[in-house]
């Protein structure tokens, strides 16, 4: 394998006319103060042990606390990011209370330079979006996905 890889699961349902998707915001200080393309699809990093759509399963699990649902899955392929990590992702029908999440956390020095280690969560909130308020909130390099569920589902 070259590079960093990740992979992830998007949930999608259709409670009304539209479509809508469950993301979540970024957790970190680095996303704190952000909305707007701030939010991600559930993903985690993996190696060459470990099969993709295992790891999207097991990355759900650890970032919402949550299982993974239940197939059938959909590929929607993946993308190499700006930063070189190809994110590979799997569209899942199933609905999910956002409130019932229990984030995964995560360590790193805070303030940078400070010595002190501070743990945040992966994701601070997630939240479900029809596709189009979605697009505004994802980071950039995920936006294709929503594109590639619509095609399936038809929007």
């Amino acid at each position: 394998m070259t590079g960093r890889r990740s992979a992830g699961l998007l949930l999608h349902r259709r409670t009304g006319p539209a479509a809508e998707v469950l993301i979540g915001h970024m957790g970190g200080p680095f996303w704190a103060r952000r909305d707007e393309a701030a939010w991600s699809i559930p993903k985690g990093e993996y190696g060459d042990e470990e099969e993709p759509l295992a790891a999207a399963a097991r990355e759900f699990e650890e970032e919402l606390g949550l299982p993974a649902p239940d197939g059938p899955y959909q590929p929607l392929g993946e993308v190499r990011q700006a930063g070189g990590k190809t994110v590979t992702v799997w569209a899942v029908e199933a609905d999910l209370d956002p409130d019932a999440v229990v984030p995964g956390t995560f360590r790193m020095e805070w303030p940078r330079g400070s010595g002190r280690v501070e743990e945040f969560p992966e994701l601070d909130r997630v939240a479900w979006f029809p596709l189009d308020r979605a697009a505004d909130k994802l980071v950039a390099g995920q936006r294709v996905f929503l594109e590639r569920l619509a095609g399936l589902s038809g929007g």
